[in-house]
């Protein structure tokens, strides 16, 4: 049950790493353009979804790797976890 636990432990912080750069971004984005619509009283949709789409994009493609070696990673240690799984 420690190797679950520790795999359990690793994939969230995994994705942990790997989400809240991203949702942090776009919240931060979302505030700043909150605030400026109500300052122009300017309350159009696409002006607040369009700069999230492309932060949110310009991320996932700037630290593509850099998650995707996570991932990875954790995909071997989960496989290499497996026969102290199925043992118990």
């Amino acid at each position: 049950m420690d190797a679950f636990d520790a795999l359990l432990r690793e994939t969230l912080l995994v994705t942990a790493v790997l989400v809240l750069p991203v949702v942090s971004l776009a919240a931060l984005v979302g505030t700043t353009l909150a605030v400026l619509q109500a300052a122009t009283q300017v309350q159009e949709q696409t002006i607040a979804l369009l700069p999230k789409i492309v932060v949110v994009g310009l991320t996932v493609a700037l630290f593509g790797s850099f998650a995707m070696r996570l991932v990875a990673r954790l995909f071997g240690d989960v496989v290499a976890a497996i026969p102290s799984l199925v043992r118990g």
